[in-house]
């Protein structure tokens, strides 16, 4: 399926909420006292690939790819290594891993990945492995100077478990980049208090929480669906 086409995949549902995630985000930066063009784009084409993955579908990852690169350089301009750390450094690769392990399990020769279960391994292995990830990131962080320390790296700690979810094709990853959503924009809120120019990213967080919300529902009825079609 080429990009475009995907387009045509879409209920109205999904195209009500992906056109009034681009529009708020829009109006919302559009309204801002100052106006940070390298966030809104982030915005918007972050908001773009939750629709994309909400459906299982591989070019997310490539919009994500996009996206982390550019959030990376947003955060790095407010200083919060975190953010930028945790982006460049892990959710970029990640989105290309999980690209790469989407395309190698499409559910019946579609655009569609094949949805998988989550198992007492993979908490047994990810629990652990997030806890040592942050405390390490933590003491990093720290001698950068980083804005916003205990957030930023809880914002760490939800990102690579999120990340690694969506790696392992598990519907829980949406959950848990929900929970990253609401640590964000706790942090972005405090950086727009002092400069207006980057409310566009609360809101840009505020749509994602949405947006991830609804993929963790879409997940869940299409694992419903890919289990029916095995019977």
């Amino acid at each position: 399926m080429k990009f475009f086409q995907f387009f045509s995949t879409l209920t109205k549902f999904e195209w009500g909420l992906w056109l009034s995630s681009l529009v708020g985000v829009l109006i919302c930066t559009l309204l801002s006292p100052e106006f940070h063009v390298l966030s809104l784009i982030a915005s918007l084409i972050g908001v773009t690939s939750l629709i994309f993955i909400a459906k299982g579908s591989w070019q997310g990852q490539i919009l994500m790819v996009i996206f982390a690169t550019l959030y990376g350089i947003v955060s790095f301009e407010q200083r919060y290594f975190g953010e930028m750390i945790t982006y460049l450094g892990m959710s970029l690769p990640m989105a290309v891993f999980a690209l790469i392990s989407w395309l190698r399990h499409p559910y019946r020769e579609t655009t569609e990945v094949q949805i998988a279960v989550l198992r007492p391994l993979h908490m047994a292995v990810l629990v652990p492995l997030s806890g040592i990830v942050s405390v390490g990131l933590y003491f990093l962080l720290g001698a950068l100077d980083t804005q916003n320390l205990m957030i930023s790296t809880l914002s760490v700690t939800t990102s690579f478990f999120a990340a690694s979810l969506t790696f392992l094709r598990i519907p829980y990853f949406a959950l848990a980049y929900a929970l990253n959503d609401v640590v964000l924009i706790v942090m972005w809120t405090l950086v727009a208090i002092r400069e207006p120019a980057y409310f566009s990213m609360v809101i840009c967080f505020a749509v994602f929480l949405v947006n991830d919300l609804y993929s963790f529902y879409n997940w869940m009825k299409m694992r419903r669906r890919q289990r029916a079609q095995k019977l």
